[in-house]
């Protein structure tokens, strides 16, 4: 029926008809049953309803296009039109997407604070829902980056804001580390479960920068936890993290191995004073061998530059800033 439809002599030609009926069949669809439907719904349900709805768009712009082929394969190729599926998809966008797009994003960024609370979610809901923002971008980024992930982003950073602040003042240095390689860890397995892989660069570099930039100072100089407390109580496991959390962001390793560069000289100061305190009573009391000293002094100096020797390729996998 369609062929003939479509290749009759004018005025019997009716291609431009059906291809403007292909598209009021859409709109006329989407305005008196998806939109109702979308309407009454809120939050989570909204999102059910929103993924339930577009993948029945899908299945009917993709028999509707099969029906019409003939439309597509020479009408719509010879006039430049915009091909049937493309018809389809710009309707449920211009109609439905601008609509809810808002309430979507909204939905989906509240359940993900959900879940970095502890909370359980479906995360393929979010996965679907954030598949809807990839696909009816129609083959760019524009929709999920501009309508979803600049915002996710900013309530991520606002999100961490709070609890930096909250466990710089509540926890030692170690605590406040694996908190926060916790957090890295599981927002690269949200990018793996839902988010689109585009984000994750940005999204870590969002957690490290309100984690660990903005509270580098405050939490490397902990009196009874940080750096220089760790150098001081061997807890090379806690100085591993360390450098495994800080290298990762930009100069994050200068105050690291700037405090390592003062420890080492510290306690290399002490043994030298050390010495001449040595040197300085074997003068009064004249007894003990100046050359057994000397000994003694050099064979110190070489198990601290081997102790912290082993703690630059252990600790610090052998950076070049640990070597200064």
């Amino acid at each position: 029926t369609c062929y003939n439809m479509c290749t009759q002599k004018p005025p019997h030609d009716f291609s431009q008809q059906l291809y403007e009926k292909y598209k009021e069949a859409f709109e006329k669809y989407i305005k008196d049953v998806v939109l109702p439907s979308l309407r009454e719904k809120h939050d989570e349900f909204l999102l059910r309803e929103l993924v339930k709805r577009w993948g029945n768009h899908k299945v009917m712009v993709r028999w509707l296009s099969r029906f019409f082929f003939y439309l597509d394969r020479y009408f719509i190729a010879r006039r430049s039109l915009p091909p049937l599926n493309d018809v389809g998809l710009l309707c449920f966008r211009k109609l439905v997407y601008e609509e809810v797009n808002v309430r979507a994003r909204e939905a989906v960024i509240t359940l993900i604070t959900q879940e970095r609370e502890g909370e359980q979610i479906d995360r393929a809901l979010l996965k679907n829902v954030l598949d809807i923002f990839v696909d009816i971008g129609m083959g760019n980024m524009e929709c999920y980056v501009n309508d979803f992930e600049k915002d996710m982003l900013s309530d991520t950073a606002s999100y961490y804001t709070r609890k930096a602040s909250n466990w710089i003042q509540e926890d030692s240095c170690p605590e406040y580390m694996i908190k926060a390689e916790e957090c890295l860890k599981r927002e690269k397995d949200r990018v793996t479960h839902y988010l689109h892989s585009s984000t994750e660069e940005k999204l870590i570099e969002q957690v490290q920068e309100q984690l660990l930039s903005k509270v580098s100072q405050q939490l490397l100089e902990k009196e009874h936890s940080g750096c220089y407390a760790l150098l001081r109580d061997d807890k090379t496991e806690d100085l591993t993290r360390m450098y495994n959390l800080f290298s990762k962001i930009p100069k994050g390793l200068d105050p690291v191995s700037l405090m390592f560069k003062q420890h080492v000289t510290t306690e290399g100061i002490a043994l030298v004073n050390q010495a001449e305190d040595a040197a300085n009573s074997k003068k009064e009391s004249r007894s003990a061998s100046g050359a057994s000293q000397e000994q003694v002094f050099i064979k110190k100096v070489i198990d601290l530059h081997e102790k912290y020797m082993l703690y630059v390729i252990t600790c610090y996998s052998g950076h070049t800033l640990f070597h200064k």
